[in-house]
This record gives C-alpha cells, structure tokens and sequence, in this order.
C-alpha cells in the first residue's frame, strides 16, 4: 500500500481518542483484516504497532475487555508479521499476547468470583422474598368480594412479585455473562499459549533444516521449487512463506519475481547498461 494508506490507517486509529481500546480495535481490525487479505501486511504491522505504542502500556489491568482487545491485538500483529515473513517478530507479539491473556484471566477472576457471589446471594434472597409473598398474593387472587384494602394490597403483592422476577432474571444473565467472559479468557489464555509454542517450534526447525543444509542459500533455493510447485495452496500462504524465504535470503532474485508475481505487481525492468565509451582515435603524427 502507498504511504498515503498507511497514514489513513494510522489516522483512523488516532481519531478515536475518547474510546477506550476495546472499542478502538473494533473499529480499525476489519480494514486491517481487509488489508491482510491484500497481502499489505507490513502496513498493517506498523498500524497496529503504532496503536500499540500509544495505547498498549496505559491499559487498565482491571479492564477484562481491554486487556482482551490488548491479547487480540497483539494476535494480530502476530499474523501480519507471519504474512511479512518475519516470524521472530511474530513469536515476540505472540508471547506478549499470551502475558496479557494470562494475566487478564488472573485478575479476572478473583473479581468475577466476587461478583457471582453477590449475584447469587441475591437470587437466594428474591426467591425466599416471593417464596415468602406468594401464598398471600394466591389467598388474595382466590378470595371473593376483596375489601379496598385487600384490593390495594393484592396490587402492592403483585408489583413487589413482578419485581422480584425481573431482579431475578437480571442476576441470572449476569451469572451466565461471568461464565462466558471466563470461557472466552481461558480460551485466549489457551490459544495464545499454543500459538507462541508452535511457532517457537517453526522457527526451532527452520533454524536445523538451515544447519543440515549449510546455510540459507541452498535452504532458500530448495523450498522456493516448493513454493513454485505447490500453486494448490492459498495465494496468500504462498506470499506469506515466499516473504519469509526472502527475509532468510534477500539477493535470491528468484525470491523477488516470485514475491511480485504472488502480489500481481509487473516485474521490475533491469537498469539499462551503460553503452562502453568510444575510445578515441590516435592522433596521427
């Protein structure tokens, strides 16, 4: 993308300074998932870095959202490192991802704890309120010829029920919401773990296939056939392993046709040589 895109992007991400950083990356990961689509992963990269930079050290760690958007964030710069070949960078992001999921999921939920208990000490409290009430209101419903009174407090009964029925919902989704959000943080907790480990471990098995071979040269020049051979794969997973085989060796020339190709750019045209210079004849005597 032109420079032009990258500081719209960048833009985009400044403008929304009364958000918090939740809403902030819902608003910019749906161009930056779009972008990545395109392969334009190094301007997504510095997109989310800068956000990062701005936003990242001044999260709250009492604030489950943010500090799950920071994880999803960090994620995503994982991804777009991976699509720009740089994986070392990837394993950083991802390992700083699985720090802030670890550590949301432990500050969550002694907090969450607290909050389900008090919910569920309510409950216990309106159902032993209408459990106290409701043989009244059913004497009252049941009865004929109710005096005013009787009538005015048959009201007063049925108000009070429908309160403790609505105040009892409320508690209940409020305790299902506590599960799910402590669902949704052991899963980050879980997949951001297992992602930093595989590709820790990608990165330990390129560094002995590139020892076996003797170097980057002929790992680059032997996986490049793969890369050319195996056009089943998505564009995006070949242009992704192409850039990563250009950062181990960037002078293969065939890496860089390949890179242009996968992006849809025309290949570079060679600088015309310069014409030798003429030598002038010798003066005659």
């Amino acid at each position: 993308m032109s420079r032009l895109g990258f500081l719209l992007v960048c833009a985009l991400a400044a403008s929304l300074g009364a958000q918090s950083l939740t809403d902030r990356f819902k608003e910019v990961r749906g161009p930056w998932e779009l972008q990545l689509e395109r392969g334009d992963a190094p301007t997504v990269r510095r997109g989310i870095e800068a956000l990062l930079g701005r936003e990242g050290l001044t999260v709250n760690p009492s604030d489950y959202n943010d500090m799950h958007a920071l994880a999803a964030l960090r994620s995503l710069a994982a991804r777009a490192c991976v699509a720009e070949g740089s994986w070392e960078d990837a394993v950083a992001h991802l390992q700083k991802a699985q720090a802030a999921a670890e550590e949301n999921l432990g500050t969550a939920q002694p907090l969450l704890a607290k909050t389900r208990m008090e919910h569920e000490l309510k409950l216990r409290e309106f159902r032993d309120a209408m459990d106290k009430q409701a043989p009244r209101l059913k004497e009252l419903e049941e009865a004929p010829g109710l005096s005013q009174d009787q009538l005015k407090l048959r009201q007063q009964l049925k108000i009070f029920m429908d309160e403790q029925k609505a105040a009892t919902a409320h508690s209940e989704r409020a305790l299902k919401d506590i599960e799910a959000i402590l669902t949704r943080l052991r899963q980050t907790k879980d997949s951001t773990a297992k992602a930093a480990a595989d590709w820790q471990a990608f990165l330990a098995k390129e560094r002995s296939e590139v020892a076996e071979l003797g170097g980057a040269s002929r790992y680059v020049a032997e996986k490049l056939e793969q890369v050319k051979a195996d056009d089943a794969r998505p564009q995006q997973e070949r242009l992704a392993y192409a850039r990563r085989l250009q950062k181990l060796d960037p002078a293969n020339k065939d890496l860089t046709r390949l890179v242009n190709s996968l992006l849809g750019q025309d290949e570079e045209p060679e600088a015309a040589k310069p014409r030798p210079k003429k030598k002038k004849p010798a003066a005659k005597k």
